[in-house]
């Protein structure tokens, strides 16, 4: 089913968004591994596109957060107000309760307002006024950021950035591809006329058959050496965590059933580290060799690759 329905997703949101066809099928895995998407690209690339254009085909409820500095958490989770008409406290639900959130430039919001996404990502709720409240399934976060812009922006800290399964960028389109965007051949406003192509209910079976797709003992062995080489990397200050190694696990195991298998194997895991891996590592000095990208290319050609039967 997997399969099936990320092809589906896949050909609709590229009605609209254009040659971005793998980038697309990443954030589909991502979303049917039960994990969020960060999107690091500069402006005008497609990033908000590619979420309306998701929440489209998907038929859920989309919510949008345009994060600013002076947002309050309480923008994000909702408040109780109190209703003078009716002499009690009334709840205000926020923009988390939703089915896809698109939290749109992330970085421009103060820390406090940030964390406010931590528990809904992780735990699947939020707290108001002491009370802890269920959100809806499926939930999925696609937020952006722009790398380029340093003033007015607050670097997401390294617990919120281990939240995300996957980082990943657009890029610029191929010169065909841009030509239809510039000759209106595609839009930016495409997605309007874009169609569901399933129901939440879908969703939620793939999850399903993600999490029952199999990693065999080689294949854990393979994510956990992986990990114990990041963190006793030269370059490296802070390595991958647990919480990472088991997102790698998922994110393999979702691009598996991606393909039409219920068993991840070593190059699902390759491939999936080059998305889930170098965001979450803190590595020492600025110099360009020492980014995460870099260094998880190292380590992916000096860690042994199970070669028994998957």
């Amino acid at each position: 089913m997997v399969k099936e329905l990320t092809e589906k997703i896949t050909d609709n949101i590229s009605k609209a968004v254009r040659g971005k066809e793998e980038e697309i099928r990443l954030v589909c895995a991502a979303m049917m591994a039960g994990g969020h998407v960060l999107i690091e690209d500069v402006p005008g690339t497609g990033k908000t596109l590619l979420a309306r254009s998701l929440a489209k085909s998907v038929g859920g409820d989309f919510k949008r957060i345009q994060f600013t500095p002076d947002l309050l958490p309480s923008d994000i989770t909702g408040i109780n107000f109190y209703n003078m008409k009716e002499q009690e406290f009334v709840l205000r639900k926020g923009p988390v309760f939703t089915n896809i959130l698109l939290a749109d430039e992330i970085n421009r919001a103060t820390p406090r307002t940030q964390s406010a996404l931590l528990e809904c990502m992780e735990e699947r709720q939020t707290t108001i006024d002491g009370e802890s409240m269920k959100l809806r399934s499926p939930f999925f976060v696609i937020a952006t950021q722009n790398p380029i812009e340093i003033q007015g922006t607050y670097p997401l800290p390294e617990a919120q950035l281990d939240r995300f399964m996957v980082r990943l960028s657009l890029g610029y389109p191929e010169r065909e591809e841009e030509i239809a965007v510039i000759g209106g051949a595609a839009s930016f406003g495409a997605e309007e006329s874009l169609t569901a192509v399933c129901g939440e209910n879908d969703i939620l079976e793939a999850q399903n058959e993600v999490n029952a797709c199999r990693a065999n003992e080689a294949v854990c062995g393979y994510i956990a050496d992986i990990a114990a080489a990041t963190r006793k990397h030269a370059s490296v200050k802070l390595g991958l965590s647990t919480r990472g190694a088991a997102a790698l696990k998922r994110m393999s195991c979702a691009l598996a059933a991606a393909d039409g298998r219920d068993h991840a194997m070593p190059q699902d895991v390759k491939k999936a580290a080059a998305y889930v891996v170098p965001h979450r590592l803190i590595c020492k000095g600025y110099s360009r060799e020492d980014t995460g990208a870099a260094v998880l290319a190292q380590i992916l050609d000096s860690v042994p690759v199970p070669t028994e039967k998957i």
